[in-house]
């Protein structure tokens, strides 16, 4: 009778051990060997020659394509995690290798088409063996003890999404961005492999390792999932580089911006605001930074300069289904994507691109960090930062923050600026404070009026400027903190206008 407990502790202890060999095996050192060996050799475009019948699915017959939630790997394991996976087919045309590193060691996860239901398509599966994955999701009891939500999926490229509780996809992330809004085009490096690590019964993190490569450089990546409410995506990769890179985008986001308050829809529509995220947020070691986005009518890239940013992020502070009243989106759960260095990244830029868009399905805004000394042929990038997929706990800065930013025309051809703040000093002063609000306006406008006043619906503070632009074919860029005497209290509202057309 004793006998037994013994026997069950010391299966236990092997099995933790046999696991923590397993891990020491195969580790983001073996990653950055193939990533080296790799870089050396010349560019070898990957085959994508998928069979007709899945090339030519339309995006419904594709979306028809699901992997049987009873076949998820680890499914009945008793484990915190499961992992589905994707089929190829229509665009998601490159095949990824997936593999397992378990305490026997590493394994290839074999594609088998019994595990996928086509639906009403006429695809003969068994043509398809041995095809290969387009990529995976990792499931997670998120919102519920008993159900296995998804937590983040890597499907396309370098692309990946998560989420925390309670929230919905939005943005993505990407793994690297290079020359993103050049004439010369993008290029996308893709995830070519992964290693997933078998989780314990007891883990609540999951370690996923990535083998990146594209014409100028090649990468190893190592992802630790964290899931909550904010789920945590913490990330070490190291970069060599085929290649001269002329913009080089480190930890670039994704997101989509229709329409909003400071930006009203050009069509009649039910919502008043559509976007997955709704502005650029910056931490310096000087001043936090927010820019609304807008969606220009042509192509529209603009910068910060700094040295070892803080963080930044594309984010959805207004969580008030009302400001966008659609059921089936939910733009409201969309998360926030905060992005927070770990190591130093030195001077740079941290870029944001936003491109003309005339409908919600593309995402037309990307956000990203570009060094200041652009990578060379033979060189090496080690990165550490960590994203944060935020709901309802987004990171704002300790002083007021943007509630919102409205805008109107006027008559005589003027522009009038509804800026909202919240939060910090604000939440402590009298109603009578007098407040100012130190203003630059571009020399492409100019600054008309001005005014601070307390918003008693709100309890914050609201900031009414009118400015003129003076050439509507260029862009107007306006500043505006504000200050308690002597002192910012505020983060800073940084807006462009975009040019209008000739």
């Amino acid at each position: 009778m004793i006998l037994r407990p013994l026997l069950h502790r010391f299966a236990l202890l092997l099995a933790g051990t046999l696991l923590a060999q397993a891990a020491q095996a195969f580790d983001f050192d073996d990653v950055a060997h193939r990533a080296k060996a790799l870089a050396a050799k010349p560019y070898d475009r990957p085959d994508a020659d998928l069979p007709k019948a899945l090339t030519d699915l339309s995006y419904e017959q594709y979306k028809q394509i699901q992997y049987k939630p009873e076949r998820a790997l680890w499914h009945g394991n008793k484990l915190p995690f499961e992992i589905q996976f994707y089929h190829p087919g229509l665009y998601f045309n490159q095949i990824v290798k997936l593999n397992l590193i378990t305490a026997e060691g590493v394994r290839k996860i074999p594609f088998q088409p019994e595990n996928f239901d086509y639906g009403s398509n006429n695809i003969d599966a068994d043509k398809l063996r041995n095809l290969g994955f387009a990529g995976f999701r990792v499931h997670y009891p998120l919102n519920a003890k008993d159900v296995k939500d998804e937590l983040i999926a890597f499907q396309g490229a370098s692309y990946f999404r998560a989420l925390g509780k309670n929230q919905v996809y939005g943005e993505s992330a990407r793994g690297l961005a290079i020359d993103t809004g050049e004439l010369s085009g993008e290029e996308f490096p893709a995830f070519r492999e992964f290693w997933i690590h078998w989780p314990r019964p007891e883990d609540r993190e999951l370690t996923i390792y990535a083998l990146l490569d594209s014409r100028r450089v090649t990468g190893a990546y190592r992802f630790q999932i964290r899931p909550g409410e904010s789920t945590a995506t913490e990330i070490k990769a190291r970069l060599y580089f085929r290649g001269d890179v002329g913009k080089l985008g480190v930890a670039p986001l994704s997101s989509m911006f229709l329409f909003a308050s400071h930006q009203p829809s050009a069509n009649e529509d039910y919502r008043p605001e559509v976007h997955d995220s709704e502005g650029l947020s910056l931490q310096t070691d000087q001043e936090w930074i927010w820019r609304p986005l807008v969606n220009p009518k042509r192509l529209l890239i603009t910068s910060f300069a700094a040295t070892n940013p803080r963080g930044f992020g594309l984010m959805q502070r207004d969580r008030d289904f009302a400001h966008y009243e659609d059921l089936d989106a939910r733009y409201d759960l969309r998360p926030s994507v905060w992005i927070a260095p770990k190591n130093d990244w030195g001077k740079g830029r941290v870029e944001l691109v936003q491109i003309p868009t005339k409908d919600a399905t593309n995402d037309n805004v990307v956000a990203y960090w570009v060094p200041e000394q652009n990578p060379t042929a033979g060189s090496q990038l080690d990165l550490e930062y960590s994203l944060f997929w935020q709901g309802r706990l987004e990171t704002k800065p300790p002083l007021a923050w943007v509630a919102q930013t409205r805008r109107s025309r006027n008559a005589d051809n003027s522009y009038r600026y509804i800026v909202d703040f919240q939060g910090g000093q604000l939440d402590y002063l009298k109603s009578d404070q007098k407040l100012l609000a130190g203003v630059w306006v571009a020399d492409n406008g100019e600054l008309l009026e001005r005014q601070v006043v307390k918003n008693d619906a709100t309890g914050g503070w609201r900031l009414i400027l009118r400015v003129r632009r003076i050439d509507e074919a260029k862009p107007l860029e306006m500043r505006a903190v504000l200050r308690n005497g002597d002192d910012n209290i505020s983060e800073s509202w940084a807006y462009i206008l975009p040019p209008e057309p000739r």
